[in-house]
């Protein structure tokens, strides 16, 4: 069932069992596990069906630290959220990301890999991926031309991606959401506050607003935030009425900690024969899996990096535009370019890379940020359209970052040398192992991870092993805000995962109450 806010009579009251916030890929994966069953689910979205300046605007904000994105492009505030203009990738995070490992501060989640294996094959179904499947060896019995670069196995791995079509989960899924009896979506409803009992205990009501001048309040046994990582930490800031430092920021926790994957060209790879190197390549719509060089755990804990990938390429050319700069600050046109993308495809106008082989390959890195506190999310004076504190982003790094992929390219290149296989040149900016600079071509993937951690301790994070805020019995976070590390994986299909586990959770709750 579908409500526009807009049209509701002013100040009205809007009740269920559960109150969705955010009808993103988090948002939408957990409302369609509540399809047909006895309870009564609010999903809330802020927009509407299509992107909109207007509404794109609430999330405009300022930055500063590392040069970044403009914020109100780099997500997307309508149904289906930034699935709307997402390439697809999808890989598992490894076990090592769940770790505690000395040399990464604040690492170490309250689960594990293990806790999360039960819920990625059903992640895999609603981003429309093949089989749970991330070995080479099954891979490469689909395809005998897959074949690895001869590295040494306990340094270099291959680690796996596969690729969804990609779905866009506000037209993948709009049809089952909006034809439920039980799930009510309500679009331009966009909530500005959240009010507690006086001991801010329990979540009472959400109190909703859209640019139409209309205010509602919902009320709910449970609400969850699924928002993305900014918004989410904004919202639990912006409630301060009855908790004057923000709801579940006690100890100052919400807010810190975003990352991002650092996302860089960093060299070149010379062969001394040229090859395809089909494993590792990857073309829009087509490509079903593929291969980046990874670290292993065992090596990451020697040398003390982080988990990061190389990704290849053919050659592009020594001097590439900084991603930042050639990023729109309009959503409209990052949206508009994936649907011409798209269209091209379906008519077969994509143009494809001709097949062949090459002795020159990018190396393009995609490195976890370590966990840092200063890396953060704040409230800005300046307000939004609906009376919402803006926000003020400041993405701050640390050497372990560089330090990280400049580990990672001698290990290649080692390993090149040792194989006999070639060469590795990395990019100016990584050859002094003393200058701790970016270089302006670094970018992110957009990746927003952090601000809301999940820790067993509350001075340490913001949710516990449930996601549940700390302290409040009824207000759960859903999506990447919870990560505590970031990993080397893109994190649409964990956060999915992790959202299914949250679901569970949560309908286990429901059901012990009402049996």
């Amino acid at each position: 069932m579908h409500i526009d806010a807009r049209t509701l009579e002013n100040n009205s009251v809007i009740e269920g069992d559960i109150c969705i916030v955010g009808a993103g890929a988090a948002g939408i994966s957990m409302a369609l596990q509540w399809i047909n069953t006895p309870y009564k689910v609010i999903l809330l979205e802020g927009g509407g069906f299509e992107v909109e300046t207007e509404i794109q605007d609430l999330y405009r904000g300022k930055t500063e630290g590392q040069r970044y994105y403009p914020l109100q492009s780099a997500r997307l505030h309508y149904f289906g959220g930034t699935t709307g203009h997402w390439a697809g990738f999808c890989s598992t995070y490894d076990p090592i990301d769940f770790k505690k490992r000395a040399w990464v501060p604040k690492s170490g989640w309250p689960i594990k890999r293990e806790d999360l294996d039960p819920f990625y094959p059903r992640a895999h179904k609603l981003v429309e991926l093949g089989p749970y499947e991330y070995d080479l060896e099954y891979w490469q019995q689909k395809n005998e031309g897959l074949i690895p670069l001869p590295f040494d196995k306990d340094v270099i791995w291959n680690k796996i991606w596969q690729f969804s079509p990609p779905t866009r989960f506000g037209t993948k899924y709009r049809e089952a959401i909006v034809k439920a009896k039980n799930i009510h979506l309500y679009t331009y409803a966009n909530v500005n506050n959240i009010k507690t009992t006086d001991s801010v205990s329990e979540v009472e009501e959400v109190h909703i607003k859209n640019l139409a001048g209309k205010e509602h309040r919902v009320k709910a046994k449970h609400f969850v935030l699924a928002c993305c990582s900014i918004q989410n930490a904004r919202l639990l800031l912006a409630s301060n009425k009855q908790a004057p430092k923000g709801l579940g920021n006690d100890y100052d926790n919400v807010g810190r900690h975003f990352m991002e994957h650092l996302e860089v060209y960093s060299g070149d790879l010379f062969l001394t024969a040229p090859q395809s190197l089909k494993l590792y390549m990857w073309e829009f719509f087509t490509t079903k899996a593929r291969a980046e060089l990874a670290v292993t755990e065992k090596k990451q804990e020697e040398l003390q990096i982080l988990n990061g990938t190389a990704s290849l390429m053919p050659y592009m050319g020594k001097e590439q535009p900084a991603f930042i700069d050639t990023f729109s600050d309009s959503a409209q046109v990052s949206v508009e370019q994936w649907k011409e993308r798209e269209k091209n495809y379906k008519e077969g106008k994509m143009p494809e890379r001709p097949p062949g082989t090459y002795k020159q390959f990018t190396l393009f890195t995609r490195m976890e940020q370590s966990p840092n506190p200063l890396s953060r999310v704040t409230l800005d004076k300046e307000t939004d359209a609906l009376g919402m504190p803006r926000v003020l982003l400041n993405w701050n790094l640390t050497s372990l970052e560089k330090r990280s992929i400049r580990k990672l390219y001698e290990l290649i290149g080692q390993q090149c040398g040792l194989s006999g296989i070639g060469r590795v040149r990395v990019m100016d900016w990584l050859q002094d192992e003393n200058d701790s600079n970016w270089p302006s071509i670094l970018g992110g993937g957009w990746h927003h991870m952090g601000t809301t951690r999940m820790h067993h301790d509350p001075k340490e994070g913001v949710v516990d092993a449930n996601c549940k805020v700390h302290g409040i019995s009824n207000l759960h976070i859903a999506g990447s805000s919870c990560y505590t590390t970031g990993g080397t994986a893109n994190p649409t299909l964990t956060l999915i995962a992790l959202t299914l586990r949250l679901s569970d959770h949560i309908m286990k709750l429901m059901d012990t109450k009402q049996a």
